[in-house]
């Protein structure tokens, strides 16, 4: 009686990933094949098959394989981009700040003017009763 294998310790083939330039290398010596045979020699010593060559074929032709060849992820940011980047988040904060600083002058403006017009009553009432 034979023992069912785990199918959690059978590994499982990893799927081939074939690069863009690899494509492409691939279709252009395909077509430099000329002699019967010489394609079929190719797709056996490479391991590929003759769909693979259809696949990347209508990729290259849509121009698939030429996006796949460009580095993938952000494009890196200019440096004056940063920069200018920067400077506008100081601008914004030093003009909120301006904005805070005047506030606070005008407040201080009112109460010193307040504080003069108390000061100014007070001096008139002692003064009017003949100051202590």
């Amino acid at each position: 009686m034979r023992a069912a294998a785990d199918p959690e310790l059978v590994e499982r083939p990893l799927r081939r990933r074939f690069s863009a330039e690899y494509k492409l290398r691939i279709l252009r010596e395909v077509e430099a094949c000329s002699r019967p045979g010489e394609i079929g020699a190719l797709l056996r010593g490479e391991g590929l098959y003759s769909g693979h060559l259809s696949k990347w074929r209508r990729q290259r032709d849509a121009g698939a394989l030429e996006a796949l060849g460009r580095p993938r992820g952000r494009k890196p940011v200019d440096r004056r981009e940063l920069e200018i980047a920067e400077l506008h988040r100081r601008l914004e904060r030093s003009e909120a700040e301006l904005a805070k600083a005047r506030t606070v002058i005008e407040i201080q403006g009112n109460v010193s003017t307040l504080l003069e017009q108390m000061l100014g009553t007070e001096g008139a009432s002692e003064s009017a009763s003949g100051g202590r």
